[in-house]
């Protein structure tokens, strides 16, 4: 589409009841990002009440009308996903305006490829709107989705706004209020040292933000109450622009058992599971049961395949007419809105076993006859983009079409962190029950752990990079690189749940480039070098964490470059450095990034303490900044065994962020 262009949403496909709208982008640095917005807006085309503006601290409608998805990695950049149910959109609601805004003075002038897509309920996409034209803005409008009539249309409106965030939402009658959130820090850690810790963590602070309230003085007992006292106002919500901080428990109850050996009682058990197929049953049963009971975790995990919000009833073990022989899926999800049925069928798999494409394409052809919306397999496999974890054919005879989606469960254990952990639930029995299922997922005998096998191919490559028998061009390598992306992939998704943070993969892709050809690219890198390397970008840290596995040494590097302050003198910024990493590892290796040179003098932490000066280039060259790594030995075998290679992985990037990257500071910015 172009700008201005407008398009009825029946007149491209009859499954536009609920839509997912996507904000995409990249970068060529690989830090650039961008957040997603959505307002509500009546027939004089102003919000009606602040509520009816959604962002990062106010992410969902409580009639599902609106859910922001978060962030999924693509080929060459980010997207930034919604999900908008416009059969439970309230009937006074005119236009959905979709936006996304940059943080701080950030720009989306530096970021490329900017471009929202949007696709109907089985995930097909019916448009795409590209932007060429973005300058000095911190806020941009990408489209609007509007009523005429019955009819839902959409138009492309690209237009701007340098006042951000902020700026735009005053623009239709929202009172934001865009103080940093610096300024509460005293009183909030002052509200916190006062605060009990509770057995279920509290609900998340409020995205609306009253106003204070004067002070009523007190009377006297007996006392006449003054005429003429003005009526005390009630508080005004305003949504705060500003990010919050996420924090936490800091304590858990004391426990009432005698010693260690006392187990406490579970509600969904783990350690009595035997054999795969009780795994795989009991996996199934607990997850669409705490679908079903959770409101907020079974919208969550359904809007961005196109279900409505609406009542939600799950089933399992279910016997289906498929020929001469019946299929039982291992369970069914129907959610009811307003007399619309939406159906999908579930198969799952836990530890190491795959998903079988017989089975799915059995599922995919009885889902299509019978009117099913979806067939979604849950797996430890990561679904990467290009790479199939299936492959089914689709009949495109058939008027019906039947979505196939993939959900890992490291994306399920995300999501039950982050509402319980970070965002918050409806009810304290609701947190309670999502903890107990984090639990179960998270027991040694649960297999659901996520990604977990480096495949066939892992012993092979490593042994013929050794030898230096490995060619460009062969295929087990571009396997490595792609068990390396799914790795890389839950990496991001265990930090975030866990730190309730934005955690990315961070894509230098050329644009334009398919998946396949940059993944063979890497491969033949691989060939050549003998290394793995991926980026992450944790949202609110200093820098990029760059990941690199060296299969010649058999090490793991963990890194960050970090900029130089633009106030004080170089023998300042060593010892400032120095100082923030007062409880680092003494291991840590620091070396100085020169201009026009790379690098500079280097040395660990623990030569460096007593003399920072060591760190200043001899010849007097341009400090441009620092890089920070910790070295670690890789592990061989391509399983999760305590000496494998992922779990190396996992606490290399935990020891670096936990002990580094937590005690950086963003550097100072130059006075004017």
């Amino acid at each position: 589409m172009t700008k201005g262009a407008n398009v009825g949403l029946a007149t491209l496909s009859e499954d536009t009841g609920s839509v997912i709208v996507s904000l995409g982008w990249s970068s060529a640095t690989g830090d650039g990002d961008a957040d997603v917005s959505v307002l509500l807006l009546n027939a004089d085309g102003k919000a009606r009440s602040d509520a009816d503006f959604f962002f990062y601290n106010h992410p969902a409608a409580p009639d599902g009308s609106v859910q922001l998805l978060g962030k999924t990695p693509t080929a060459n950049g980010n997207e930034d996903r919604i999900s908008l149910d416009l059969t439970a959109m309230p009937a006074d609601v005119q236009q959905v305006v979709v936006a996304a805004s940059r943080y701080g003075d950030d720009r989306f002038g530096t970021l490329e490829d900017l471009r929202l897509t949007l696709a109907d309920g089985s995930g097909e996409n019916l448009l795409a709107f590209p932007i060429t034209d973005a300058g000095v803005e911190s806020a941009f409008i990408f489209g609007e989705l509007y009523r005429r009539g019955e009819e839902w249309k959409f138009r492309a409106v690209g237009q701007g706004y340098e006042t951000g965030l902020g700026g735009l939402a005053t623009d239709y009658g929202i009172d934001v209020d865009d103080a940093d959130e610096d300024v509460d820090d005293a009183h909030e850690a002052e509200e916190e040292g006062a605060a009990v810790v509770a057995d279920v963590p509290a609900a998340p602070p409020p995205a609306f933000e009253h106003e204070p309230v004067p002070e009523v003085p007190v009377l006297p007992a007996g006392a006449a109450a003054p005429e003429n006292v003005p009526e005390t106002p009630l508080p005004v919500k305003r949504p705060r622009t500003a990010k919050k901080k996420v924090t936490l428990p800091k304590a858990t109850r004391k426990s009432l058992a005698e010693n260690d050996s006392w187990r406490p009682s579970r509600l969904f058990p783990a350690s009595s599971l035997k054999s795969d197929h009780e795994r795989e049953t009991r996996a199934t049963s607990i997850l669409l049961s705490v679908m079903a009971e959770v409101p907020e975790f079974g919208r969550r995990l359904t809007a961005a395949f196109g279900a409505p919000a609406g009542r939600m009833e799950t089933f399992t073990e279910v016997s289906l007419p498929h020929g001469e022989t019946p299929k039982r899926p291992d369970g069914v999800i129907r959610v009811e809105r307003a007399g619309r049925l939406w159906t999908a069928l579930v198969e799952t798999k836990t530890n190491g076993n795959p998903l079988k494409g017989e089975q799915v394409q059995d599922y995919m052809d009885i889902a299509a006859r019978r009117g099913y919306e979806a067939v979604i397999t849950v797996s430890n496999d990561v679904a990467l983009e290009g790479s199939p974890l299936v492959d089914v054919k689709i009949d495109g005879r058939r008027k019906h079409k039947v979505a196939l989606w993939h959900l890992s469960w490291a994306e399920v254990t995300q999501q039950a962190q982050m509402l319980i952990r970070h965002e918050g639930v409806g009810s304290a029995a609701h947190a309670s029950l999502l903890e107990e299922f984090l639990h179960y997922l998270q027991h040694e005998n649960s297999g659901c752990h996520g990604f977990q096998n480096m495949g066939p191919a892992w012993v092979p490559v490593r042994n013929g990079i050794d030898e230096e028998t490995l060619c460009q061009g062969d295929q087990r390598a571009v396997q490595v690189v792609e068990n390396w992306e799914r790795l890389i992939r839950q990496v991001c998704l265990r930090l975030g749940g866990e730190l309730g943070q934005k955690v990315l993969p961070v894509q230098r892709a050329k644009r334009g480039s398919d998946p396949q050809s940059r993944r063979a690219a890497l491969a033949d890198k691989l060939c050549d070098d003998g290394r793995l390397h991926a980026e992450i970008r944790i949202d609110g840290s200093v820098g990029i964490l760059a990941i690199t596995a060296d299969l010649r040494t058999g090490k793991l590097r963990i890194s960050l470059e970090i900029p130089r302050s633009e106030q004080g003198y170089p023998l300042s910024w060593t010892k400032r450095l120095v100082r923030q990493l007062a409880e680092a590892p003494a291991d840590l290796h620091i070396e100085t990034l020169v201009e026009g040179h790379g690098s500079g003098p280097r040395g660990t932490l623990e030569r460096l303490r007593p003399e920072p000066g060591d760190l200043l280039p001899k010849d007097g060259g341009q400090i441009t900044g620092f890089r920070l790594s910790l070295f670690k030995g890789m592990g061989s075998s391509r399983g999760s065994a305590e000496s494998g290679f992922i779990r190396s992985v996992d606490a290399a990037v935990d020891r670096f962020h936990s002990t580094v990257v937590t005690q950086l500071e963003r550097p100072a910015a130059r006075r004017p």
